[in-house]
């Protein structure tokens, strides 16, 4: 047991006497040490969160608008996504399966900046669509 606590002993006096020569030395030369730097957060969206996804839709991109024969959705303007009943997001739905899949990036864009929030009943399959699009243009 005394063996144990003297190598730990042995151990941290040595850690310290050449954390502290590491250190004069870079006294010496004039370089202080820098503050860790921490990682940059990845530059492409991992798909797994909703946020993340309209962040990277709107990332670049004109701020016109685009209308996808989608005009009467205007009229929800402002309603949060869990308040819809289920007669609208079945229209929002309607609208969803008509587009093309190379569409829906644009749809849910255009619908952002219209401020449109898409239904949550609906979200999932459209990140689906949104997710399978990415994939196929790689």
């Amino acid at each position: 047991m005394t063996i144990l606590i003297t190598a730990i002993i042995l151990l941290g006096l040595v850690t310290y006497y050449f954390h502290r020569r590491d250190q004069k030395r870079q006294a010496a030369t004039g370089n202080s040490a820098k503050p860790a730097e921490t990682p940059a957060p990845p530059q492409e969206c991992c798909g797994q969160h909703l946020v993340c996804e309209r962040d990277s839709l709107l990332a670049g991109v004109s701020k016109s608008i685009e209308y996808y024969d989608d005009e009467e959705l205007d009229e929800w303007k402002g309603t949060p996504a869990d308040q819809y009943t289920p007669e609208q997001t079945d229209h929002f739905r309607e609208i969803f399966y008509t587009l093309l899949p190379t569409d829906v990036p644009g749809w849910v864009r255009s619908l952002q900046l219209r401020q449109i929030e898409v239904p949550e009943a609906l979200r999932d399959e459209i990140l689906l669509v949104i997710n399978e699009q990415r994939h196929t243009d790689k």
